[in-house]
């Protein structure tokens, strides 16, 4: 048993670690590439007196910011669980994702804060050197979700870095729009304005990658599972089992769930079979492979 658990733990983390090297490359290169170009856009931003490309910049901090932890957290999932933390470091990935949607909101915040004051005063702003800007920011932003989008989709760190990057693209989209608003009608509201409208994509990117990372947080169930059928499930397909309780499942990241639980079984049963034919029902109808089985018979060990 303990050999063919150790053999089948392995094979899963052959395949496991090509993707997370592959997450992590693309994830390094996509935050150098908007680390970089950032800088030009506040430049850019400040010498056209753009607020929207100001706003871009500033998101694209943020995403340089979350690209970064999330390659970090990439890296430091990397290293083995330890006595202390005997789950590993694979958590820090949500950690990050969380920490960067809180991020969003403060951004968010500001971006409307000095929206709001420029549509009372209006100063001047130079299209040209926004269309420019906005248009290169734009090349940066498709390469970089170009690049995220090969690595793997399920992953809350990916997706949080993609939902940055896609925020960041209509952004350089709104500035691009702006600019050319301006450049033709020479109306300069447009400019926060359009603002305002990339403070509200961001905001809402925030807010979903945030939730979701809170979950896992909080050790809720994952989504895509009704607790309340395993029970249920194992009594009517496990022979042998008369009743299941403290049932709890839990996500160490979205690609790593826990169970555990106690069983009841019959006078007559075999444990060490049930417990395999258990875990196996487990794997099969729920996809969780990491279970946590106790058998009881007659009374719960925990019970008065």
């Amino acid at each position: 048993m303990h050999g063919s658990h150790s053999h089948h733990h392995g094979h899963a983390g052959h395949s496991h670690g090509a993707a997370h090297a592959n997450n992590e490359r693309r994830m390094g290169i996509a935050a150098a590439l908007t680390g970089a170009f950032m800088f030009a856009e506040v430049a850019g931003g400040i010498a056209a007196g753009s607020l929207a490309l100001i706003a871009d910049a500033g998101h694209m901090l943020t995403d340089f910011a979350s690209l970064s932890l999330a390659w970090f957290g990439f890296r430091l999932s990397r290293r083995p669980a330890d006595w202390r933390r005997t789950y590993g470091f694979d958590r820090f990935q949500v950690l990050v994702a969380f920490t960067n949607g809180l991020a969003l909101f403060a951004i968010a915040a500001w971006i409307v804060y000095e929206a709001i004051e420029r549509l009372m005063t209006t100063p001047p702003v130079s299209g040209g050197i926004m269309v420019v800007v906005a248009t290169l920011g734009l090349f940066v932003n498709i390469a970089a979700f170009w690049l995220l989008q090969g690595a793997d989709r399920h992953n809350l760190n990916i997706r949080g870095a993609a939902v940055h990057v896609l925020g960041d693209l209509l952004g350089s989209v709104a500035a691009l729009a702006a600019g050319a608003v301006i450049l033709v009608t020479g109306w300069m509201p447009i400019d926060p304005l359009l603002s305002i409208v990339v403070a509200l994509i961001i905001v809402r990117s925030g807010w979903q990658v945030t939730a979701d990372a809170a979950h896992i947080l909080l050790e809720g169930a994952p989504s895509e599972l009704d607790t309340r059928v395993i029970g249920p499930d194992l009594v009517a397909n496990v022979t042998g089992v008369t009743e299941v309780h403290h049932v709890h499942v839990w996500s160490i990241t979205q690609s790593r769930r826990m169970v555990t639980l106690h069983a009841c079984i019959s006078e007559t049963g075999n444990s060490d079979a049930i417990v395999k034919s258990i875990k196996a029902r487990l794997k099969e109808r729920f996809g969780l492979d990491h279970a946590t089985v106790e058998i009881e018979r007659g009374v719960c060990a925990d019970s008065g």
